[in-house]
């Protein structure tokens, strides 16, 4: 079993790999000290198994195995994920209920070998479930797109606009513009903080609203930082924007 450590701290990341190396069948691939190497780690080295920190800075252990999940389905089976918490009884109930693994620390030899034999890969709804029941209020602090062998990951905060392109949803951010296979529609609820809707095709970053322009049909768009195009509003969005630009100031 081809396996690989996720974990932000050091000395816990060589401690699995020392008990990782006394079990016979075990090839331990790669660590990782945060969500983006494991990430790449993945889609480069293809572990079965992923040991998987969950309180990691930028990017949690339970963003990651989304991340794993919705980038390799349809393509290939997603490594397993044994979820590795010091989260309280409540937090553990919850992983119980979707029938997850998880190791709690500080790990212990004979417990690591079970959950190493029972893995198994987690789905879509086990992963939504999980993050709602640790994490109700907080959606993806990053999006995780495939571009050929490559894989990016775009922070939600560098992102000034989702616009719907027919199948697809245009994400254009502080780096250039992505293509995306996610509904407008769940975008604008998992974001619904930090982005609002101005059109039917189109949420916008509620930081980076700067202004309104009436165009020439008598309409309005909406001015963004980063983005040299306004956007149109449908009339229907305008008052909304307005009061939003009254309270940034």
């Amino acid at each position: 079993m081809k396996v690989l450590i996720v974990d932000d701290e050091a000395p816990a990341r060589q401690r699995l790999q020392l008990m990782l190396e006394e079990m016979d069948g075990i090839e331990v691939i790669g660590q990782a000290a945060n969500g983006r190497e494991a990430l790449n780690l993945c889609h480069t080295r293809s572990p079965e198994t992923v040991l998987l920190d969950i309180r990691m800075p930028d990017m949690d252990g339970i963003e990651v195995a989304m991340h794993l999940q919705a980038v390799d389905n349809g393509q290939r089976r997603p490594p397993a994920v044994i979820f590795i918490t010091a989260y309280g009884e409540h937090a553990l109930a919850a992983f119980e209920a979707q029938a997850i693994d998880y190791l709690l620390k500080p790990i212990r030899r004979e417990r690591l070998q079970q959950a190493l034999a029972r893995a198994q890969q987690l789905n879509h709804a086990q992963i939504q479930a999980l993050h709602q029941a640790v994490e109700p209020t907080r959606g993806r602090s990053h999006l995780c797109i495939r571009h050929g062998d490559r894989l990016d990951l775009i922070a939600v905060s560098e992102i000034a606009c989702f616009q719907a392109d027919q199948k697809y949803v245009s994400v254009r951010h502080d780096g250039g513009e992505s293509l995306i296979d996610e509904p407008l529609k769940e975008l604008e609820q998992e974001f619904a903080q930090q982005f609002v809707r101005i059109h039917r095709n189109a949420l916008v970053a509620r930081q980076r609203l700067i202004g309104l322009i009436k165009t020439q049909d008598g309409g309005f768009a909406a001015r963004l930082a980063g983005i040299d195009t306004p956007l149109e509003i449908s009339r229907r969005h305008v008052a909304a924007v307005r009061k939003l630009l009254k309270q940034f100031g």
